[in-house]
């Protein structure tokens, strides 16, 4: 006799008391994650941070930091938390403050590829993301040094080191070199 896992709804998400563990929810069905390591926090934070630099003086939107969670779709609810994510003035104006999760889909979404991840599930929450609106996507990989630039599922380039990573269309004045987002040494 098979069993039904019962679906964890977003308000359920947020409720849950902290168990130093990660957590996103896939259709309802809640996933762990193991803790980031060193280096994934330090890409995350320098690709937030040179994001946050160019956003905020021109007073385009919000960046947000890693694990900020977005319910991007309802019934069942799905909430991904990215390693950094910008959303226009525009989108937030009425939404402002957020004490829940952010109820839209960021325009650009940053995910750093971990140790633990496989093809799979990079690939899968790209479609996630994709799928539900995000105008641009880049994933991070550590171990290669590059990037791969997501418009839509067929509009795909990866970058390396010798590339200008730039944030066309969402935010067309962003650039800046594929190797100064690599700090630490081979």
């Amino acid at each position: 006799m098979a069993t039904q896992r019962a679906l964890v709804t977003a308000d359920e998400l947020l409720r849950l008391p902290y168990d130093g563990q990660r957590h996103e929810l896939v259709e309802g069905e809640l996933r762990t994650m193991p803790p980031a390591g060193g280096e994934h926090g330090i890409l995350a934070m320098d690709i937030g941070a040179r994001l946050h630099a160019h956003v905020r003086p021109r007073q385009l939107g919000y960046v947000f930091a890693a694990e900020t969670g977005f319910r991007i779709h309802r019934n069942p609810d799905t909430v991904l938390a990215p390693d950094a994510a910008f959303v226009t003035a525009e989108r937030l104006a009425d939404l402002l403050p957020v004490r829940a999760f952010v109820p839209l889909v960021p325009d650009l979404v940053v995910e750093v590829v971990s140790p633990s991840d496989t093809a799979v599930e990079v690939e899968t929450k790209v479609q996630a993301w994709l799928r539900a609106g995000a105008r641009l996507v880049w994933v991070v990989y550590p171990t290669t040094r590059s990037i791969t630039v997501y418009q839509s599922l067929t509009d795909v380039r990866v970058l390396t080191e010798a590339d200008e990573l730039d944030g066309a269309p969402v935010l067309p004045d962003f650039r800046c070199s594929v190797r100064d987002l690599f700090p630490l040494p081979r």
